[in-house]
């Protein structure tokens, strides 16, 4: 499934962390925006461990989970679709 994680914290050294975290899980779409493709399990591992990195009284998180269905219809306007990576790379 696809995840969007959407946040907006303004401590720079809590951002910075969490961004690079993100980039290990999904791809950037936007400064504070990564869509992630994961299983049920990662999905809540993901949450657990950036629950660890935030503030909850400072920090706003979001985790939005969007269907395969509808993956097929988020309109774009100026980069790419969400492109769920491949199973395999050749190297």
């Amino acid at each position: 499934m696809l995840v969007v994680v959407v946040y907006d914290i303004p401590d720079d050294k809590r951002r910075t962390k969490l961004s690079n975290f993100l980039e290990g899980h999904g791809q950037r779409v936007q400064f504070s925006v990564f869509e992630c493709f994961l299983s049920l399990e990662e999905m809540r591992q993901l949450y657990v461990k950036v629950r660890k990195l935030v503030k909850p009284v400072e920090d706003n998180v979001r985790f939005y989970w969007i269907s395969q269905d509808a993956i097929q219809r988020v309109l774009t306007i100026g980069g790419e679709a969400p492109q769920q990576p491949p199973n395999y790379y050749v190297i």
